[in-house]
Parts: C-alpha cells; structure tokens; sequence
C-alpha cells in the first residue's frame, strides 16, 4: 500500500461530467488498497472569469482582495469533488488551504508556502478517508488569504506530499506524460517513460508548458517522485525522479523552445569595468528578468552587448535602455521580438563531447542563423529567427535520433530497469 497525492488541473475538472471522471480514477487508486489525497484546481476558465469580474469593478483591483476572490475557484471544485465520492459511499474530507494550515508569506498573488500543518489530513488518512484540497492557496501569519501564482497547484501539490512524505504524488493534466518536444511540432515526438529533475527543471525553465517551475524545484529539493499522467487516457505517463547512476541516460532527453522571447542590443558601449551592471543594473531595478546574454571583445575601447527579456517586456526595457545608454555615450540601442530560443536537454551531455557541434550542424544545413549561445552542464540554448522554429526542431529532433523507434527503445529499456 502507498501513499499518493494526485492533483487535477482545470481541464480535469472543467464540468460535473469531468469531476465524476475524476472521481472515478480517485476511488480505483483507493480500490487498490492506497491512500489518496487528491489536490485540484479551479474549473478551466474560473479564475479569468473571477479575475474580469474584479476589473469590472476597480482597472488595478487590490492584491489582498483579489486573493480573497480567486481562492472561491478551487473551493468550488473542493466540493463539487467531495459531493461526486460522498455519493459514490466514501468517506471524504474537504479542505481550503487555510484549513490545512497551508502557511505562506504575505506576498499576495506570488505567495511562496513555508510551512504546512497536516495533521487534519494526517488524521483522515489513519482513518481510510480520502482528503480533497484546494490547491494555489493558503494563509499567512495573520491568517489572510494568500494565492500562490498561475500554476500553483502543481506547487501545493508537490508541498503536500513533501508534509506527508508521499511515495508519489501525480499530476494529472490534458497530456499522457513528459514528451521528446511538443508533438505538435514534430509528429514523431515521443513519450519519456522518465526523465530527471535536473531535466525537467530545464524543460520547464525554457519552455515546456507541462509543469510549474516552482513545482519541479520543490519535488527535487524534498525528493518527491513526480509522475505525469493523463485525466482522460490511461497509460504509465512519465516519471520523473532522480537520476540513476547506474544506468546510461541518453545523450539529449528534450528539445524545448520558448516563442516569448525579445533581444535587445547596445552597439558601441565604452568597454570598462562595471559596464555591464551599468546597462542591466536600471532593466533589473524595473523588476525585469535578462536571460540569455552575450558580450563582444572589445575593439578601439568600445564593445556590443546583447541580452533577452520576455517578449511582454520589450517595449519597457528598450525605452530603460534608451536613456541609460544615452547617459553611457553608447553608439546605438535596437531590438528584435521576432526570435525564437531553442534548447537542447540531456543529462547525457555531461559525458558525451560534440553535442554543440552535431546542434550547429544540424541548424545549418537547413539554411538557419544563429544569433545567440548559451550552455549549461546539460543544456545547449540557441536563439533563432522565430520563422525557423519549426523546421529547427524537426532538424534537431532527427539529428539527435529521438524520432528513431531503436533510439526510443534504448531509452525505454535504460528506464524499465
């Protein structure tokens, strides 16, 4: 018998038909003789509804009041959930995340958990009832509403089964596990039976919409096994876990990308120390985050700088960038929001040498410029012109042999053992 905490999205549960589904799978888990503990969020389209009800009355309401209004679309789904298994005879607890004591700090909107008090779920669970949660909520220290962000489900999820040291905790969606790319892309994109946190991690940071980043960092920080699955088809989904040192991984796991990307560039910058914090240091007091960035070798006293930013934040940044270069004597400052960032993922990297070159290769007999680099112990980033995306992936995905049948057998079979 295991412990496992299974948490639904809002397409899961978007309609009664859905929720009686979800009912269903939550019952069979219990059937087999485990403990469940089911987290879920709002209906799909709930919390935008909520959230134009709000500016319907304030343009820029309250982050507290919004907390307070947003947490209502996942107690709703908290009961609908509770009356589908109360009628189906099993004996269930419905919980807010306040009621769990789901403690956070006071950053309403983004909140981040600190601590969690199960012992109501603990005591449910010593007794065979199933405990249904509210997940992307909980309290702070004066006991005020608090939301954990777009996604946070996932995060409540992953922190409950943390509390209560679950064997698993799966997170059930619209897609049947973790894929190779985005399978509509590239139609040969396959399912990963597994792959490692360090992956996922990187998966998610560049792109992959699977699960929340603060999710994966949390299972791995708290060793929590996470397995991706799907609400409406049956199937293994993918397991993602730790690395397994005895065992080959692949040389390349996923290919992610990232449509949201924006590049601004300074041209004619004097080339001195502090340089670089004098042009970034004004786009990071704005609160905006720089990802990739590339800096040239100086000629005649003077360099380019080139960095990214989300596409949302082009406009602000490059306005920032205006004065702070006028003020630095720089050259000139201009952008391009019509790039694409392409990455390669692949624990397997570390042991494995010409990763990049095979990349670059690839990309260039398909006619594709590169017009930035950015590398890690297992990732390979590239930045592209976004008209190029699909065919880079393609490219890449055949270049790397994961749309081969014998490549993905390998994989499976590293994964079986």
């Amino acid at each position: 018998m295991a412990l496992i905490v299974q948490k639904y999205g809002g397409t899961s549960v978007g309609t009664p038909e859905r929720i009686q589904n979800v009912a269903e799978k939550i019952i069979r888990t219990k059937d087999a003789g485990h403990d469940v503990v089911a987290v879920v969020s709002a209906m799909s389209g709930e919390t935008n509804r909520l959230i134009e009800l709000a500016k319907s009355l304030h343009p820029n309401p309250p982050a507290r009041l919004m907390d307070l209004l947003l947490a209502t679309g996942e107690q709703v789904t908290v009961s609908l959930l509770g009356i589908a298994l109360d009628n189906r005879g099993y004996d269930t607890r419905c919980y807010t995340g306040a009621q769990v004591r789901i403690l956070t700090d006071s950053a309403h909107g983004k909140a981040r958990i600190q601590e969690i008090d199960a012992k109501v779920v603990t005591e449910d669970l010593k007794h065979g009832r199933i405990s249904v949660v509210a997940g992307f909520q909980g309290v702070d220290a004066v006991g005020a509403i608090t939301t954990l962000g777009r996604g946070g489900s996932d995060t409540t999820a992953v922190a409950l089964a943390a509390a209560l040291k679950a064997d698993e905790c799966q997170i059930y969606t619209d897609v049947d596990g973790v894929y190779t790319t985005d399978p509509r892309v590239v139609s040969k994109a396959r399912r990963l039976e597994r792959i490692t946190f360090e992956e996922m991690l990187e998966m998610a940071s560049l792109g992959s919409k699977i699960l929340q980043i603060r999710a994966v960092e949390f299972a791995g920080k708290f060793h929590v096994p996470l397995r991706v699955l799907s609400t409406f088809e049956e199937g293994p989904g993918t397991l993602i876990t730790f690395e397994d040192e005895t065992m080959e991984e692949p040389l390349i796991s996923g290919i992610a990308f990232n449509r949201d990307e924006a590049k601004l560039t300074v041209i004619g910058v004097p080339d001195r120390p502090g340089i670089a914090g004098a042009i970034l240091g004004p786009v990071s007091d704005a609160n905006i985050e720089v990802d990739m960035i590339v800096q040239n070798i100086s000629q005649s006293g003077l360099t380019d700088f080139t960095f990214t930013v989300h596409r949302n934040e082009y406009e602000r940044t490059l306005e920032i960038l205006q004065k702070a270069c006028s003020d630095l004597g720089a050259r000139e400052v201009f952008g391009d929001t019509k790039i694409v960032k392409l990455s390669l993922v692949g624990v397997g990297m570390r042991s494995h040498a010409g990763v990049a070159t095979t990349m670059f290769k690839a990309l260039a007999n398909e006619g594709i410029n590169i017009q930035m680099i950015s590398t890690s112990e297992i990732k390979i980033s590239v930045v592209i012109d976004e008209k190029y995306l699909e065919l880079g992936v393609r490219a890449l995905h055949s270049a790397f042999g994961l749309d081969d049948e014998d490549a993905q057998v390998q994989v499976e079979g590293r994964d079986a053992g």
